[in-house]
């Protein structure tokens, strides 16, 4: 409710006339505790004489009255007069009666009667023809289908809090409809520069013919001069994507405005350094600490997790390369018997792994960190694994871009950072790079909305 301001002409001692402006409180949220109005109301609930939640409830009844009075003065505002004004005599257009539907809200299924006007043309914003569904409705399913719950979980939820039974139908139809918006997110405009750029992949099922197999959703995570990571794009291949493959998808970033990348860290993906380079040839490509250590992990037992990762802390955080060199020497010396895989694949990165040790502390710490493309890994992977599997390709997308819309949007924060140290390491970066950093935003979004009635 929004306050109301009542305006009254009166003449003051000169005999001129003054307008005077009164606020009534009443119909504002607070107003409604000052006057005593919600207290009275509460009393009722209290005493038993009225009944608060249900179908059958006072607060559905509220809803059900709240939306038949905003459909009457959508109407009003449509014809330009009141019920019974002589000022609509002669316009052309009146009112024609009414007819009754049953649509889902917030509180539950309500019926609700929409006024019709004679010729017609009288469109309600508030449940638009043919809709079945109050705006809030739509978008607590797309807030379940994010959360990764499946049709058959959402319909369960639904029936057990509202006490509505919706179809598995409905459901698709809801999250269908945002197809188009998460579309015009995953082509959005991009930074001129990222200072980081990292690339991962993770796992998810997808249904194939009658088979159930295992393909790679690749995600594109970039750190503005802000220190804000955002879910630049997400992908689904097959797990053997090659260079012209990368190309293309790397193309598709540059084209949205994505100029140059200081730092690209990714893993071992075959074609993609070749094809970062083609692309942001300035680039320093950087095996991701990350992912060495992850796939370090996959060869040794729980046990010894501990102790491997402190053995190994020295090598990606020595001063210099050399230094770096003799970590690794002291490693293979204690390590190297029991797990020689791991040795071997610190060996084999080698090369792609040691540009970063050129740089100070401030930029090293920021590139191997994990918190910075974990956390989005990490909510991706939880949606994902909620869901088992997925019918295509299409449906993976579509969960997988909503739940990275919903990190870059709403976890971000609207102060600092993110990023612990983020200012020493820009200025590490301008220092190194001189030139490259753009501070300017991209160009502007348009707010994102919601289809509600799909």
């Amino acid at each position: 409710m929004s306050t109301t301001m009542n305006t009254t002409t009166e003449r003051d001692e000169t005999g001129e006339e003054v307008m005077t402006t009164t606020t009534n409180a009443a119909s504002s949220p607070a107003g409604l505790v000052t006057d005593g109005l919600l207290d009275d109301f509460m009393a009722k609930v209290n005493t038993g004489d009225l009944e608060l939640m249900g179908p059958d409830g006072a607060l559905a009844a509220l809803n059900q009255a709240v939306i038949n009075r905003a459909l009457v003065d959508e109407l009003t505002v449509e014809l330009g007069y009141e019920t019974g004004d002589p000022a609509g005599n002669g316009t052309g257009n009146s009112r024609n009666g009414s007819y009754t539907k049953r649509v889902l809200t917030d509180h539950g299924e309500v019926e609700v009667t929409v006024p019709r006007d004679r010729n017609g043309e009288f469109e309600p914003k508030l449940i638009p023809k043919h809709s079945r569904r109050l705006e809030g409705f739509n978008q607590r399913i797309i807030d379940l289908y994010a959360s990764g719950m499946t049709t058959r979980d959402i319909r369960r939820h639904v029936a057990r809090i509202y006490g509505i039974e919706v179809s598995a139908p409905l459901v698709s139809k809801v999250t269908d409809g945002i197809v188009e918006e998460l579309n015009d997110w995953q082509n959005r405009p991009l930074d001129a520069c990222y200072p980081i750029l990292y690339i991962d992949a993770l796992v998810v099922k997808v249904r194939d013919g009658g088979t159930v197999i295992n393909k790679a959703a690749y995600v594109a995570v970039g750190v503005d001069v802000e220190g804000r990571k955002h879910v630049l794009g997400i992908w689904i291949g097959d797990g053997g994507e090659g260079a012209k493959w990368w190309l293309n998808v790397l193309t598709e970033l540059r084209n949205r405005g994505l100029q140059d990348a200081l730092i690209v860290c990714c893993d071992g993906l075959k074609g993609l350094p070749d094809a970062i380079e083609t692309t942001w040839p300035h680039a320093l490509v950087q095996t991701c600490v990350i992912h060495l250590m992850r796939a370090s992990f996959k060869y040794v037992s729980w046990k010894d997790r501990k102790a491997v990762a402190a053995a190994l802390r020295p090598v990606y955080t020595a001063i210099s390369e050399d230094a770096a060199g003799e970590a690794m020497d002291d490693f293979e010396l204690e390590w190297g018997d029991r797990y020689p895989a791991v040795v071997r694949l610190w060996r084999d990165a080698w090369e792609r792994f040691t540009p970063f040790l050129r740089f100070p502390p401030e930029i090293r710490k920021i590139v191997y960190t994990t918190n910075l493309v974990e956390s989005v890994n990490y909510q991706l992977r939880k949606v994902s694994k909620n869901r088992g599997h997925f019918p295509t390709d299409a449906a993976a997308l579509k969960l997988l871009r909503l739940a990275a819309r919903d990190i870059t949007t709403t976890r971000s924060g609207t102060a600092g950072t993110g990023t612990w140290g983020w200012k020493q390491a820009l200025n590490a970066f301008e220092s190194h790079f001189s030139g490259r950093l753009q501070l300017t935003p991209p160009p502007t979004m348009k707010p994102n909305f919601l289809t509600q009635n799909a």
